[in-house]
Formats: structure tokens, C-alpha cells, sequence
């Protein structure tokens, strides 16, 4: 080695403790980071280059001494989600990109009403391509691989909030998701579901119906034990929202005589019995509203003339007619076809 070339790497070393002992902020002054923070996302296949000009884009200065460092301690790009912090030193930055210090996604797993929906949200939230996982989540042997069907499927995801990291694979995510469906179906959930004659996924299936029905929680235990009650005397569900899942029309704001011909397994009025999965992502809410439904003899429900996202209930169909005219005729004075 030359004495020229130990100077330089001498040169190297100092610029590189100086670094160190020196943490001041790299952000330009101007650059609001979300106020304190911003966010680097590296995918896989970008360069070095790349990871300087997106640093360059979020505001960071001092570009040199990344190179710096580079050159002294290699640098090799490694995929991920990473925090920039306004009073992170360079030498702070460089190292959580070089040792792939990802900052973890928290993660909200939504009660959407379709799978392709879910995959479009993972798409936006994670490194997954949207569109191949609407693909798996409609092939039969991927869901299988999980313990489901693709009709199923819905009953995996419960929505609570996860952390994970960005450069999450689908089968890791769907690994993760079976773990948390463990740990959500505790013993006591479980007793409840089997006191039913329930699996996990018919109950998920059943408050799938009943978050449809209503928003409100605190009516979801009352909604739940009217569909309790008429598959216990072998009645069909007649459920609105299942007519509406099978037609794939989730804007209708009434259901007429000839919606209830549609031909599906999820038409509640021809068939009987619980449709063949869950017509949405069911909420928390919604499967402890079944596993803790209210035992009544109400088999009809209608929703209230005054719109106000409640039901009223009826023991007979005499009564249930009445109150249907009711809400007919609210529907009716509110031009709502």
C-alpha cells in the first residue's frame, strides 16, 4: 500500500469519527418530515444511486459523508421501509440502511366487503403486488394450503392492528394471519362457538350478515339472535345483504321482488342455512355479537322508519308487514329507489 493511499484512508477514518461524534441533523431546515419524521422506501433491485437520490428527494444533506462512509464501510442496498428522523446523524442513517433496520408497518386489517378489495389494501399498505394477491386469494389450492376454502377465505382476517414489516411476502402475512386467528380464538370463544354447533368460520360468517345488517354494536347481539333463531327452526336467513353480495351490487338501496331470484349459493331466500362464507370481512364486533347473541323469539326484523341504523323486531309476520309498510313508506317520501 502506498503512502499516498494511507493517507487518504487515514483522511477516511477521521471524516468518518467525526461523523460519529457529531449528530447533527441532516435534514434541510425547510423539510417538514411528517414534523419530525419521513419515510424511505427502498424496493428490491434499486442501486445505491437510487437510495441516495430518494435521501436527496426527502431532504437529507450532507450527501457526502454517505459516500463517504460507503466507500470505508460498504454499503450494500438492502429492501424495506426505513424512518428518517430530523436530528438523525448521517452516520445513524447509514447504518439502519446498511443493517436493514426496517421501522415496522402497523398494519389495520379492514372489514371490507370482497377479497379483491383486501388485496387492493395490502397492495397500498405493503411491497405486494395487488393483483397477485387477488390472484391467490382466488385459488383454491393457495387457500387450502391455509385451511380454507376460497369461499372462506374472509374468516382468516380478523381486523385488529399488526405490526409487520413492509417487505413482507404473502405467505409470510398469511402465516401471521393464522397465528392471529389462534390467539383470537381463545378457549372461551371457542366453547361459545361449539356450545352453537359452530366452526369459526360459520361463526364469522354469521356476524359477516350481521355487521351488514347494522352499524351499531349495541344491536348487533339482538340482530344476531334473530338469525339464531331462524336457523335453529330451519328457516331460510332471508338476509338483504346476501342478495346483494351475489349480485355484486353493494350501492342498492332496496331490494325488489326480482333481486330475490338471483341464482347463488349466497341468496339467502332460495337457500337455506348459511351461505358459503363470509359475505365481508366480519368485525370484532360482529363475531363476538354471535358468540354472545341475545336468545329471543323475534324471526322478523325491519329497519326503522326514522333511518336511524336500527331495526324493529317482530314475533309475527302480521307485525312485520306493518312495520315494512312503515319503512316502505319512508323510503317512499325520501325518493330513495
Amino acid at each position: 500500500m502506498t503512502k499516498t493511499r494511507k493517507l487518504f484512508l487515514i483522511f477516511l477514518l477521521l471524516v468518518v469519527c467525526l461523523v460519529l461524534a457529531v449528530p447533527m441533523s441532516v435534514l434541510k431546515s425547510s423539510t417538514r418530515f411528517g414534523e419530525n419524521e419521513r419515510y424511505l422506501y427502498i424496493y428490491p433491485g434499486q442501486t445505491t444511486a437510487d437510495v441516495r437520490h430518494m435521501l436527496q428527494e426527502l431532504g437529507v444533506r450532507r450527501m457526502t459523508g454517505f459516500t463517504l462512509l460507503d466507500k470505508t464501510l460498504g454499503y450494500k442496498v438492502r429492501p424495506g421501509r426505513y424512518r428518517i428522523n430530523r436530528g438523525d446523524s448521517m452516520l445513524e442513517i447509514f447504518r439502519r440502511l446498511r443493517n436493514g433496520q426496517q421501522e415496522p408497518v402497523r398494519l389495520t386489517i379492514p372489514s371490507v366487503r370482497t377479497m379483491d378489495r383486501l388485496a387492493g389494501y395490502l397492495g397500498d399498505h405493503l411491497m405486494l403486488d395487488s393483483a397477485e394477491v387477488a390472484t391467490a386469494f382466488r385459488d383454491a389450492a393457495f387457500c387450502e394450503a391455509y385451511g380454507y376454502s376460497v369461499e372462506t377465505l374472509p374468516a382468516l382476517f380478523i381486523p385488529n392492528t399488526y405490526e409487520v414489516y413492509w417487505t413482507l411476502s404473502l405467505e409470510q402475512l398469511m402465516e401471521r394471519m393464522q397465528r392471529e386467528n389462534d390467539a383470537f380464538w381463545t378457549k372461551e370463544r371457542s366453547d361459545k362457538a361449539k356450545a352453537m354447533g359452530m366452526t369459526r368460520e360459520e361463526v364469522a360468517t354469521l356476524a359477516s350478515i350481521v355487521d351488514e345488517e347494522t352499524a351499531n354494536n349495541a344491536e348487533k347481539p339482538m340482530v344476531a339472535g334473530m338469525y339464531v333463531k331462524r336457523l335453529s327452526i330451519d328457516m331460510p336467513l332471508q338476509a338483504d345483504p346476501t342478495v346483494k353480495f351475489a349480485l355484486g351490487d353493494f350501492a342498492l338501496r332496496r331490494i325488489y321482488q326480482k333481486h330475490l331470484t338471483v341464482d347463488s349459493p349466497y341468496n339467502t331466500y332460495r337457500n337455506t342455512g348459511l351461505p358459503p362464507g363470509p359475505i365481508r370481512i366480519a368485525s370484532v364486533a360482529g363475531i363476538d355479537a354471535v358468540l354472545n347473541h341475545v336468545p329471543h323469539d323475534y324471526i322478523y326484523m325491519c329497519a326503522k322508519e326514522d333511518f336511524s341504523g336500527t331495526h324493529n323486531f317482530a314475533k309475527t309476520y302480521s307485525e312485520h308487514l306493518k312495520n315494512a309498510l312503515r319503512y316502505t313508506q319512508a323510503l317512499n317520501q325520501r325518493n330513495i329507489k
